[in-house]
């Protein structure tokens, strides 16, 4: 069983979740845990010049900084490691292994860095140190160029090769084609490894499997205390020792490991939590980079559905590759569903000429000032929109819909309650009926904004269109960072608070930009008026 390495890389990997600010004791306090559990191999940490030295965190410019925080502790049995992300920590702040508290270095490296980053790795073997070449998104290197990288192993002889499943796609069929490519092709002298990540919860199933194989060279196995880590985390090593101890005869303490997730890592779980959810299951479902997921759910006016279907149009190597340009060029194409829009935009034209309207968003002085906007309509008989949502009481005559998320979570109150609903052509209907009025939603956007596809902007173009006498708003009280920016809590987005002093300048320049053609007033305070 000395062959196979059980190694944690939980204040490495971990460190994704609290930008590797665990404090002292806690560093301490994991690395004695740990090390009392009888865990082989021991990941302290990333190598990265570019962060300055803090007794705090796990992440340190230079190995010599590794001795500062670890370097009066017993690693007894334990082979301790660091992290490099290739590029990242050039070879002058490495000391010789002989001067140095770390055994081993691993370097993380996309296959098309894999020529210089493993001669960077013969070069941290030069030093002495154990080194292991980590292939990030193994899942993206085809067989040649798998074979390209043994070829480059072989030469230069690392201590192990492991395969990083970066995105967390890996089931047992895909992992055994990798394990049995690099295991019949390595030299003999390399050990072979796996890190998992858990968006499809095969994680700690994967290992199981892995751990199943009988072969000659090392095997490494990577888990952490609880599965803390990057997205949807790693496999926990706690059950990974289970399961070695039950199935191979090892004898790591495990009650050490749970120590550790009391004493130390429970506190980062919340609000910062790491496990398989949703978010990183659309990922690695499409095989794609989570930041795809991220930046689609961002924009918070598609349905899951439609993001599962966009994500599908990526293609190639952008894939794994993210790129905002790429993704948001995507989104406006997907968005664009072209219609033939001028029968609906005349009927609107005729019917909304020489107007006055009332526009009422979804704010909370929509709410607490209902009283004021209800006595204003019954006294001036505007006619009435509604953005994204269906006010209570007052009587509306639009409803204008161009939030696909927004539609979904009102369709049932539509079918129970019919409104006119004008929607914009990327808003698809259910099957409880066709919109009354549908416009290109490509003629409403702003190309030239970050966020391309502000409701109440694309709501006023249409109304300058079509010649409104007068515009009144009521419950847009603009975006705060503390306050809550919608009547209901279940409406809240994290995303809007991060950006409103953006979205607040943007909608107020709009009105100033357009005021000789639109005239606009406030009936309730709000963020976007001119001071």
């Amino acid at each position: 069983m000395e062959r196979i390495k059980l190694l944690d890389c939980t204040l490495r990997d971990g460190g994704y979740i609290n930008d590797w600010n665990f404090g002292h004791d806690n560093l301490v306090s994991v690395f004695e845990r740990v090390v009392d559990a009888g865990v082989d191999i021991i990941e302290i940490g990333f190598l990265d010049e570019r962060r300055p030295f803090d007794i705090d965190r796990s992440i340190m410019p230079d190995t010599a900084s590794v001795e500062k925080i670890f370097g009066d502790l017993d690693r007894k049995q334990a082979m301790v490691v660091g992290m490099i992300d290739y590029g990242t920590c050039g070879i002058a702040n490495i000391q010789p292994c002989s001067e140095s508290f770390l055994d081993g270095i691993r370097v993380i490296f996309k296959k098309h860095l894999r020529e210089q980053a493993m001669d960077f790795c013969g070069q941290l073997s030069a030093l002495g140190y154990k080194v292991f070449a980590q292939l990030v998104s193994v899942t993206s290197y085809s067989d040649d160029e798998m074979l390209d990288l043994v070829r480059l192993a072989n030469k230069y002889k690392p201590y192990a090769v492991s395969m990083v499943d970066t995105y967390g796609l890996m089931h047992q069929n895909n992992l055994m084609h990798y394990f049995n490519l690099l295991n019949d092709n390595l030299d003999a002298s390399i050990g072979l490894g796996y890190h998992a990540h858990n968006n499809f919860q095969m994680g700690y199933a994967n290992c199981i499997a892995m751990l199943s194989n009988k072969i000659e060279r090392t095997m490494v196995v990577d888990g952490t205390i609880y599965g803390m880590g990057k997205s949807a985390g790693n496999a926990p090593i706690e059950l990974i020792a289970m399961h070695m101890n039950h199935s191979l005869g090892t004898s790591y303490q495990i009650s050490q490991m749970l120590e550790a997730i009391d004493s130390n890592i429970s506190q980062f779980y919340h609000p910062a939590e790491w496990g398989y959810n949703m978010f990183y299951y659309l990922a690695a479902s499409n095989d794609c980079h989570p930041s795809y997921v991220e930046y689609l759910m961002d924009k918070r006016t598609l349905s899951v559905k439609s993001i599962n279907e966009l994500l599908g149009k990526l293609q190639g190597e952008k894939k794994l590759l993210y790129d905002k340009s790429y993704i948001e060029a995507l989104y406006i194409e997907y968005q664009n569903n072209e219609i033939n829009d001028e029968a609906d935009r005349a009927a609107l034209h005729e019917q909304l000429r020489g107007k006055d309207v009332l526009i009422v968003g979804p704010g909370p002085k929509q709410e607490a000032d209902k009283k004021k906007i209800l006595e204003y309509a019954e006294r001036n008989k505007p006619v009435t929109f509604s953005v994204n949502f269906v006010p209570r009481k007052l009587k509306n005559d639009y409803v204008f819909l161009s939030n696909s998320k927004r539609y979904l979570q009102l369709a049932t109150k539509f079918s129970k309650k019919p409104q006119t609903v004008i929607a914009t052509s990327n808003v698809t209907e259910t099957t409880t009926g066709a919109f009354a009025y549908k416009v290109n939603y490509a003629s409403l956007i702003d190309l030239e904004t970050e966020i391309k596809d502000n409701s109440l902007v694309m709501l006023l173009k249409l109304l300058m269109e079509f010649e409104v006498s007068s515009v009144t708003l009521a419950g847009f009280d603009g975006y705060s960072v503390r306050a809550s920016n919608y009547y209901k809590s279940d409406m809240e987005y994290d995303f809007v608070k991060k950006k409103a002093d953006y979205l607040n300048s943007y909608v107020t320049d709009f009105l100033k930009n357009n005021k000789d053609k639109l005239k606009v007033s406030f009936l309730t305070k709000s963020h976007y008026e001119d001071k």
